[in-house]
């Protein structure tokens, strides 16, 4: 048996099957399952010391399978990755026994480096707020525009230099 041995825990089974490859590929004897009620079988065939875990796993938490892999084993490397990134669900993680956490899209190369990385933490770790998106301060500049008017349609679109209907338009979209 190889010497690093990788479970990944992913509903996606092409990034699952990519990330495996690009693994095996850097020495890991590797396993993959897209459903945590696998979990079971696949620690007992494998006896991973590596694991990659989702946090959204179809109607499923990433976090029970963090739970039950570093009950198992503790000395695990467990790496959660996310598309849905929070402060509570990191803390959670790591709380659970994940060793790091990372948000998506993430490579074989940041998942290796969050493996490598020590428990200690980093305080050298730069604090900088991510960039606000174009979307998002377009959303804020026209809000703040409208409740200068009173929230009045008509007044903030000829203060904004669009029609009315482009504004009612932009206002009836979900911002995300």
């Amino acid at each position: 048996m190889s010497e690093r041995r990788l479970l990944i825990v992913e509903d996606d089974a092409v990034f699952a099957r990519t990330l495996a490859r690009s693994f095996e590929r850097r020495g890991y004897q590797v396993r993959a399952i897209t459903d945590p009620d696998d979990l079971d079988a696949a620690v007992d065939a494998l006896k991973p010391d590596h694991a990659v875990v989702d946090l959204r796993l179809g109607n499923a938490s990433g976090l029970t399978c963090v739970a039950r892999l570093h009950a198992l084993d503790p000395q695990m490397r467990i790496v959660v990755l996310t598309g849905f990134a929070s402060i509570a669900t990191a803390v959670e993680a790591v709380k659970l026994g994940a060793t790091n956490y990372l948000s998506k899209p993430a490579n074989s190369d940041d998942i290796e480096a969050a493996f490598q990385a020590s428990g200690e933490g980093d305080a050298s770790v730069e604090l900088v707020a991510p960039p606000t998106s174009l979307r998002t301060l377009e959303w804020e500049h026209i809000h703040q525009t409208l409740a200068d008017c009173g929230f009045n349609v008509s007044e903030a679109a000829r203060r904004l230099g669009m029609h009315r209907r482009t504004l009612a338009r932009k206002l009836g979209k979900r911002h995300l």
